[in-house]
């Protein structure tokens, strides 16, 4: 299987980590040789309840017995996509009732930079340096980070970028502003929150000049940091929320959501000003149904801050600098891109699934399954701790 791994799919970089997969249950992914391998990473924060959930497990299964996709994105009524923007609404605020279902955090990206440009009539878009909002085109012209987009340049024009927290680059939001995109915690950058009520200042600028403020809650969302998403934390509302990740139990799946006015102008001149061919997909829908309803209607919204709690307090080591985040979307901060390397490379080979961030070498993420238990945090931190005690410089 390696060898065809290799040859006929493609390749991110020319080095993966090649975990042989068999199967997933939980907080553990099988290897092929039956080895369990505690899974701190969740597959980049998209399999909010861990795998193979028996909730989202079973929603599959009955739905793909009725049916599953039968007509493009918003021509048929389709019960699970239905209920799902339901229940969705009913945990937002009121300006925030209206969600557009796509396939992926970068499409929905797309969708909302769309928006903002069809709601405004203008074209200046504004993002943070070292962001990261996916890959597409349009999305990658609001990456914060000139090594990974130059070589696909020419970009979408009229984007510029602000420092995160910088206070005096929000100035720079003018009344030619379309929109302004911000990640509610920066990701990619280093798990980096907003401070001194940085998001609520960038609100009252985009109200005074018109500018549409749009959060990217594709990686904090759904519990992820002790909230339903985190821009509750900081008392912001944005005009246009994009998720996606840890939305549908770990399938794919991303949305938008805005006022039913904003949406709007998605419907005509021109009409089909967004379009989506496999958008609230049914079987997807009602694996998002299952994790929205599991994830509100039980107690892992606020268990998700005690856990962050042990985690901190049992990943305590002269080499690791620094613990950034909130709830269960930490970074370990080490001295050193090489002490990152050792421990990530070095917890695989022990059966614990540990990863890196994009643009922050140093850092380590550390962001499970809600649904992790505290014995499986407490061994985990225990393994990391074992690690960096034997890595000798």
């Amino acid at each position: 299987m390696k060898t065809d791994f290799y040859k006929h799919q493609a390749q991110t970089t020319p080095y993966p980590l090649a975990l042989e997969v068999s199967h997933a249950k939980g907080s553990y992914i099988y290897d092929t040789q039956g080895n369990a391998h505690l899974d701190f990473v969740a597959g980049v924060s998209a399999c909010s309840l861990g795998h193979c959930h028996p909730k989202v497990s079973q929603a599959i299964k009955d739905q793909v017995d009725s049916y599953a996709h039968v007509m493009v994105y918003g021509e048929y009524i389709q019960k699970p996509a239905v209920d799902y923007t339901k229940l969705l609404a009913s945990h937002l605020p009121e300006s925030l009732q209206t969600t557009y279902l796509v396939n992926s955090g970068t499409e929905a990206i797309e969708g909302a930079l769309k928006l903002a440009r069809r709601a405004t009539g203008r074209t200046e878009l504004i993002a943070a340096n070292h962001a990261y909002h996916g890959n597409t085109m349009g999305s990658l012209s609001v990456m914060g980070f000139e090594e990974r987009k130059s070589v696909f340049r020419p970009l979408v024009p009229d984007v510029r970028f602000i420092s995160f927290n910088n206070e005096d680059d929000i100035a720079k939001i003018t009344e030619k502003t379309a929109g302004v995109l911000l990640e509610t915690i920066q990701g990619g950058a280093g798990f980096i929150e907003p401070k001194n009520g940085y998001l609520t200042k960038i609100r009252k600028r985009c109200d005074a000049v018109g500018a549409l403020l749009i959060l990217d809650e594709i990686q904090p969302g759904f519990g992820r940091t002790g909230k339903l998403f985190a821009f509750e934390h900081y008392n912001c509302i944005p005009d246009i929320l994009v998720i996606g990740k840890g939305m549908a139990g770990g399938l794919p799946a991303g949305a938008f959501v805005a006022s039913k006015t904003l949406m709007q102008n998605l419907q005509e001149s021109p009409k089909l000003g967004h379009i989506t061919t496999f958008g609230g997909n049914p079987v997807i829908a009602a694996a998002s149904l299952a994790t929205l309803k599991e994830i509100t209607e039980t107690t892992l919204i606020a268990e998700t801050l005690e856990k962050e709690l042990l985690f901190r307090a049992y990943l305590k080591h002269k080499y690791i600098k620094e613990i950034r985040g909130k709830g269960l979307m930490l970074a370990l901060i080490m001295e050193n891109k090489e002490l990152t390397d050792y421990l990530v490379l070095t917890a695989a080979k022990q059966n614990l699934i540990l990863f890196w961030l994009l643009f922050e070498p140093r850092a380590v993420r550390i962001s499970p399954p809600l649904t992790i238990s505290n014995q499986e945090i407490k061994a985990g931190c225990e393994q990391i701790i074992s690690i960096l005690d034997q890595h000798q410089y």
